[in-house]
């Protein structure tokens, strides 16, 4: 899956903004004790010097390591922090002011008012802004499997728990060198020993792994001389194990001490409680990046649930007048690492179309296929075949020609569940056929449209070609390709080169 990767000093961008935002707040309160109410950016001399100061308040945190570990702070280090930022600050202006020898343009009262008002402030956001964090952060913190031993199986949890700050959630671990399955280790539940918990990972909604197994390897050996049940041979299905985490696209976490590189995927130092890791993935993205591609995710979802309004008045009606009931239909589908979510669409379909499926897809030889697809299918609004055999297509053949069923899957991106551009949202009963490598397409949020879709998805029926479709866009993945499949979208929809 991606990896989200800090980039130092921009890794907690919401304090540098806050911390900005308090330094313009103190910048004009100290004008106005020393000038009276007027607007200080109106004046060239304090506009460059509120530049001066904005722009060594960036340097300080780069260079200085002010904002590092600023979630795992308590108040009294918070202070001391604080504290050393703001007497940085003052030297190095002080510096510039002494430099151009313009420190007589600037009164001393409103120097250090500033100084002292930005400093009370940017303490009291920083503990504040800290406290709402951690609350949202209980909200959407990452969710975490271990796989360990014996031997430090509640010290890892209890490690986490106590050195990671709400950021992951236990769901559960892997014992594999007992079997310990229904027991709780440190109040986290055994759900796997080392013969199921790759198939116990595949069917289960988890975000990352951590492995922390001392006393396996995870080189691989030759298979010559091995006996069953033997050190060498636990090792080897463990490298096995191993590699097929990553197949199936999650992120795998290994601690240093337990770790024999030979992957060449792409990997990164991180920490997990106060264990340092190196951490595995199919692809990885900035935070920046992210940022980037959510603010557009949310920009078009604002502007895609606008037009689902405005075509609900059109559409609407032709379903109902054609077949009485909802106009939306709502279907659980299978998320990022699992998770479960309802999706919408406009309903193309006939009400009982879930239960008629099983009967339609062996009527048409799609019996246990990955995907059910089926252009003549007698389900959709509308349709019917002729006396002659032919097919006549109905309202929902067109709705659904056009994408236009699709448009209530803005909601869903607006909410997050989605994206505008990833991999295509299984059901739930594709979900469980799933082999491991299967679920790495999985790995990202899926999307309403994607590299699948613009491949021409009406000619691509192997699914494993769109497993490789969509593993080749997570490994490749920047904002250029999202552009590129959202304008090649367009082109697929308008030339009605087979839905969305």
């Amino acid at each position: 899956m991606y990896r989200k990767l800090s980039q130092g000093w921009l890794k907690h961008i919401d304090f540098i903004v806050l911390d900005l935002l308090c330094l313009h707040i103190a910048f004009v309160i100290g004008y106005i004790v020393r000038h009276g109410i007027q607007n200080p950016y109106l004046i060239e001399d304090y506009r460059i010097i509120v530049i001066i100061f904005s722009l060594m308040d960036l340097l300080i945190i780069m260079f200085f390591g002010t904002m590092k570990d600023v979630l795992k702070r308590g108040p009294r280090r918070e202070f001391t922090t604080t504290l050393i930022h703001t007497a940085v600050l003052a030297v190095t202006v002080s510096f510039y002011l002494f430099s151009i020898q313009g420190g007589e343009t600037y009164s001393r009262i409103f120097y250090y008012t500033m100084l002292a008002v930005y400093f009370c402030l940017t303490l009291l956001v920083r503990l504040v802004w800290k406290i709402v964090l951690r609350k949202s952060l209980i909200r959407r913190r990452t969710v975490l499997f271990l796989i360990v031993s014996t031997q430090n199986a509640r010290q890892v949890a209890d490690d986490i728990r106590e050195n990671s700050h709400g950021l992951y959630l236990l769901s559960g671990m892997a014992v594999l060198d007992q079997d310990m399955r229904g027991t709780e280790i440190g109040g986290v539940p055994v759900m796997a020993c080392l013969e199921d918990v790759e198939e116990y990972l595949k069917r289960e909604w988890v975000d990352e792994v951590l492995i922390a197994a001392p006393g396996y390897g995870l080189a691989v050996v030759p298979d010559s001389g091995k006996e069953a049940g033997s050190v060498t041979e636990q090792k080897t299905e463990f490298g096995e194990l191993y590699q097929n985490l990553i197949d199936m696209g999650l992120v795998v976490h290994i601690k240093l001490e337990d770790l024999r590189l030979y992957a060449e995927q792409r990997q990164t130092i991180e920490h997990i409680g106060s264990s340092t890791v190196v951490t595995y993935s199919l692809g990885s993205v900035t935070l920046g990046q992210a940022f980037a591609k959510r603010a557009i995710d949310i920009l078009g979802g604002l502007v895609g649930c606008v037009l689902t309004g405005i075509l609900c008045i059109v559409i609407g009606p032709m379903i109902f007048f054609n077949s009485p009931g909802p106009i939306f239909f709502a279907q659980t589908r299978v998320g990022r690492n699992g998770k479960k979510f309802r999706m919408y669409k406009f309903r193309s379909m006939c009400l009982d179309a879930e239960a008629r499926k099983a009967e339609v897809a062996v009527a048409c030889g799609l019996d246990g296929q990955m995907m059910f697809k089926f252009e003549e299918d007698p389900r959709i609004i509308g349709s019917k075949v002729l006396s002659d055999g032919t097919y006549k297509k109905g309202i929902g053949n067109y709705i659904r020609d056009w994408s236009l069923d699709e448009f209530p899957q803005f909601f869903n991106v607006l909410k997050g569940d989605m994206s505008l551009v990833g991999t295509r949202p299984p059901t739930v009963d594709e979900w469980e056929k799933y082999e491991a490598h299967h679920r790495a397409r999985m790995s990202i949020r899926p999307g309403i449209t994607g590299l699948w879709q613009v491949s021409g998805r009406s000619r691509i029926s192997d699914f494993e070609e769109v497993v490789e479709l969509d593993r080749q866009y997570i490994c490749d993945w920047s904002l250029w390709i999202d552009l590129k499949i959202l304008l090649k979208t367009v082109k697929v929809v308008f030339w009605r080169d087979g839905a969305m």
